[in-house]
């Protein structure tokens, strides 16, 4: 199968799952969630009973801009999660605060994520560059160049990779604690369990598209060798 067929089924899968991500949060959004909390209420509990006490949740703008940053110890919640009593609202919540769980704990996949930020992070800003330069100079000095822009590129498939256990695993953390702190029911448990799914469909899809492209560059470079 030719990678650009790949690469083009990523692409329109990916648009599927955003919108059907779309669709799921607008839904469960509607759903007012059985004890009343708000996405800022189900946070903060969660924390005190994880006993985490120096992470700070707070609001920020935008729809579906959740996210923890371990820098500073904050859960950031869009507008609609933080204030909203919905069981999507529940749902993403709990997913975050299961990130600021994960870095109290020290959980692995997490902490190795963490460790290579730096270099992902630089090869983000610098491998187009890298990869386009290496096409061009490719029949003049060889695929040498482009092998670097691979290698870089590699660097943030893997990133892609390494990120699906550390979502999965904070989808399963809210999941349990939800039903163990009874703030959701046997059906609206499912209800949350939907939304974090695919949510993290989109991880997966990422990851896929990810290598993809990177095994596209590296028949480039085998081709033109």
């Amino acid at each position: 199968m030719s990678i650009w067929v790949i690469i083009i089924a990523v692409m329109v899968l990916s648009f599927i799952i955003q919108q059907t991500l779309q669709h799921k949060f607008d839904k469960y959004s509607k759903i007012r969630s059985p004890k009343g909390m708000t996405g800022a209420d189900i946070a903060r509990l969660m924390l005190e009973q994880n006993g985490i006490h120096d992470v700070t949740v707070q609001s920020v703008p935008g729809k579906l801009t959740d996210h923890f940053n371990p820098q500073d110890k904050t859960i950031n919640l869009s507008e609609s999660v933080y204030s909203q009593a919905s069981i999507a609202a529940c749902a993403v919540a709990a997913h975050e605060t299961g990130h600021a769980i994960q870095y109290a704990k020290g959980y692995g996949p997490l902490r190795f994520r963490s460790a290579i930020i730096p270099v992902v992070t630089f090869a983000n800003n610098t491998v187009q560059w890298v990869l386009l330069a290496g096409i061009i100079v490719l029949n003049i000095v060889g695929p040498s160049v482009l092998w670097l822009g691979i290698a870089m590129f590699a660097m943030t498939t893997l990133f892609s990779f390494i990120t699906l256990p550390v979502e999965i695993n904070a989808s399963v953390r809210a999941v349990q604690w939800l039903e163990r702190a009874g703030i959701v029911n046997y059906e609206t448990k499912a209800y949350a369990e939907d939304a974090l799914k695919w949510a993290a469909y989109t991880y997966v899809i990422a990851a896929i598209g990810s290598l993809a492209t990177l095994l596209y560059y590296i028949s480039i470079a085998n081709n033109r060798r």
